[in-house]
């Protein structure tokens, strides 16, 4: 909401309060037979968001931040290159590992939702039909994003490029684009509150009528867990006030797990039951080539745990240390 507003009062905070509340209130209904609505909406609203960034980048006389001079100093001392927009296909020489692999874990937290398909998977009247929606989903996202990424991307060039790329723009045509995407940033965040809260409130209510029935005692301990979630998420938005650096550390320490992990071992676990583990001491090509599979699967989810979190927590770090932030529950915008 910063990014959308020319105010220089503080901002930020409140801000965070008001987007807090909007989100609880959107997160109480504890079927996704509502959320599915709000999904659909926010779907909608994410395809015009991205259509306009892509058309403004086209459009746009230059990407926000531009300087004529291939290399300058800012006003801070900081070394800088600009000139025209560069695209390579490969990184550029001096990207270090730490930034490396930050872009990529912000580029897989948008690809890696695995987390909530239990859930969906649940609540579906036809389960056996959730294959075929989970291929169209991915499909359309694989190539939606694939050529708005790669659009913007040949407009703007490395040293203009921000996460999200919507700070890439001018600042009128950030602000139209972007104002579209808020109401699917909010339903992302309903999203994964709710499913979050749906783990905890079916344990405590494992084996209770007040998992299903409407009682007080039921909404009231699913109030509370929204609530406090939420307040979790507030707390960690404004110690880490940054969105680049909070993708990648969310990317390495939860996709990690359910977006890798988790499915790896499920698939031997499941083999183990069936006995088709069997065959791989057999020599079967197939159920050999699926192991291999599914344990390059889990390496994966390791390296993502492991390097993917030294990354993000070394970013941080490096940002603090070099007063790129205010602080923590500041004042300064972080906005786009």
């Amino acid at each position: 909401m910063t990014a959308a507003d020319n105010n220089i009062a503080c901002r930020t905070v409140s801000f965070s309060v008001v987007i807090l509340i909007i989100s609880w209130v959107c997160s109480l209904p504890r079927t996704f037979s509502m959320l599915s609505k709000l999904g659909t909406a926010s779907a909608f609203f994410t395809f015009i968001s991205v259509l306009l960034a892509t058309i403004f980048a086209g459009i746009q006389a230059h990407p926000a931040g531009y300087d004529p001079r291939p290399s300058f100093t800012t006003a801070d001392g900081t070394p800088a290159v600009g000139g025209d927009p560069i695209v390579t296909a490969i990184p550029v020489a001096g990207t270090t590992f730490v930034a490396a692999l930050n872009a990529f874990m912000n580029i897989s937290y948008t690809f890696i939702g695995q987390i909530t398909l239990p859930s969906f998977i649940a609540e579906m009247k036809d389960p056996r039909e959730f294959p075929k929606a989970l291929w169209a989903c991915t499909i359309a996202e694989v190539i939606l994003f694939s050529i708005v990424g790669a659009v913007v991307y040949a407009y703007v060039g490395n040293q203009y490029m921000t996460a999200p790329a919507f700070g890439s723009l001018e600042p009128l045509y950030k602000k139209v684009a972007f104002s579209f995407m808020i109401p699917t940033l909010i339903f992302l965040g309903v999203l994964y509150a709710s499913v979050s809260a749906r783990f905890v409130f079916f344990r405590v209510f494992e084996n209770s009528r007040h998992k299903n029935d409407h009682t007080v005692v039921g909404w009231g301990v699913w109030t509370g867990i929204l609530l406090v979630t939420w307040i979790f998420a507030f707390v960690i938005a404004e110690v880490i006030p940054f969105f680049s650096d909070l993708l990648s550390l969310m990317s390495s320490l939860f996709d990690s797990f359910f977006g890798f992990i988790f499915w790896g071992v499920a698939y031997f676990r499941m083999r183990k039951v069936d006995g088709s583990l069997e065959l791989v001491k057999q020599g079967n090509i197939r159920a050999i080539l699926m192991a291999l599979l599914n344990l390059a699967i889990i390496l994966i989810g390791i390296f993502f745990l492991t390097a993917g979190t030294y990354a993000s927590v070394q970013s941080i770090v490096d940002a603090f240390n070099a007063d790129q932030v205010g602080g923590v529950f500041t004042c300064v915008s972080n906005g786009l």
